[in-house]
């Protein structure tokens, strides 16, 4: 039995939780037996194909929807997770569920890896003034990362993060992958925009993520305010940022240009909205590897990244996407110059998904022998 431990597992989702999702639902289609064990969240449940195993916990203060786990109190759920017949455990959050993880992996002395997804210290200042605190937090955290086996990174640029916490392991590139395709694009494209009201000459943009200050979105909305031609802007996600975010279009008088739609859940609504839009905007400087800039490159939609981010290792400008400097004048001046050519939008969208889609069934394909590996090594 394969175990995914993280903190976020639908219906709560970000990347970290679709990452574990396809990881489980891949695995399971491919024959082999996997459980994913999650601390409870609120909303609508869905028939998995496998095992789900949800442990108590509270709901954290200001990062709604997310929930801070309670995997050792004495309930039902906790002990049959202690009963599962794991042969390895597969962290993707050091925090409740990745030490629960660990505890048993070291109990059971089966493998134990840990993937690292988050810029954590950026998260730890926002909450905690202290820096000393901080400190502490990260290693506390890096406790978890030292006791794996391995350590997967999905790109080599994260190692630079991992090692700035202290981390002294050795590191596994093992890439994200997409659950996405491009068949029917031109389809889902033209039957979204005209759902939209939007002629073909209004440039939509697109931003899928936490409505959260770390992902640099007040910067994305004053850029938008030096844009002088008519345009649509849709933001999907929910946090707790969302509501200021709103103010400071209304603030900004943007507000028949730009809209909210919170947290989709509906993967085929969403596909259609990369395909839908002209160029997705990203300047978020927190991600370690941007997996939605790979949902939308499947769909053809390449990406406006900063120059210099960690996310933005994977773009080669005007070639799979394009980059930016970290300023809004140069941020807006560069969305201007890529909407109105046509040709060199096309040319980067077709490099993007060449070079930045990789489909999950593949992944995993490569992720379950790479357990096998660790399996035989640890016997």
């Amino acid at each position: 039995m394969i175990g995914l431990f993280n903190e976020s597992f639908p219906p709560l989702m970000d990347g970290v939780a679709l990452t574990t999702y396809n990881y489980a639902y891949w695995l399971h289609q491919n024959g082999h037996p996997v459980s994913v064990v999650t601390p409870f969240a609120d909303g609508e449940r869905f028939a998995e194909p496998f095992q789900v195993f949800r442990y108590p916990s509270f709901l954290i203060p200001n990062r709604k929807p997310y929930r801070w786990g309670l995997p050792y109190l004495s309930t039902p759920t906790v002990f049959q997770i202690h009963r599962i017949p794991f042969k390895i455990v597969h962290g993707h959050s050091p925090f409740s569920a990745g030490r629960l993880g660990m505890s048993i992996a070291k109990k059971r002395e089966i493998p134990f890896i840990m993937s690292f997804h988050s810029k954590f210290r950026e998260d730890f200042n926002r909450s905690v003034k202290s820096p000393i605190v901080v400190d502490w937090m990260i290693r506390h955290i890096m406790e978890v990362f030292e006791a794996a086996d391995e350590v997967w990174i999905s790109q080599e640029a994260v190692e630079e993060v991992l090692r700035s916490y202290g981390y002294k392991g050795k590191t596994e590139i093992v890439e994200l992958g997409n659950d996405f395709t491009s068949t029917n694009v031109k389809t889902l494209r033209a039957k979204k925009r005209e759902e939209l009201g939007l002629t073909p000459d209004t440039p939509l943009f697109l931003f899928v993520g936490q409505q959260i200050v770390e992902k640099n979105i007040p910067f994305l909305l004053d850029s938008l305010t030096l844009l002088d031609f008519p345009f649509k802007m849709i933001l999907v996600g929910e946090g707790y940022g969302l509501e200021s975010f709103r103010e400071q279009v209304v603030a900004n008088k943007q507000q028949e240009m730009i809209s909210f739609t919170g947290s989709i859940t509906d993967r085929k609504e969403l596909a259609s909205l990369y395909a839908a839009a002209d160029l997705f905007l990203f300047p978020s400087l927190y991600d370690t590897a941007g997996l939605v800039i790979r949902e939308a490159a499947a769909l053809r939609t390449p990406s406006l990244l900063i120059e210099g981010s960690t996310s933005a290792t994977a773009i080669q400008d005007n070639v799979n996407g394009f980059v930016a400097p970290h300023n809004t004048t140069a941020y807006a001046s560069r969305i201007a110059e890529i909407i109105v050519d046509r040709s060199l939008l096309k040319r980067a969208a077709s490099g993007a998904e060449k070079t930045l889609t990789r489909s999950w069934e593949d992944i995993t394909r490569e992720v379950f022998d790479r357990y096998q590996h660790l399996i035989a090594r640890k016997r």
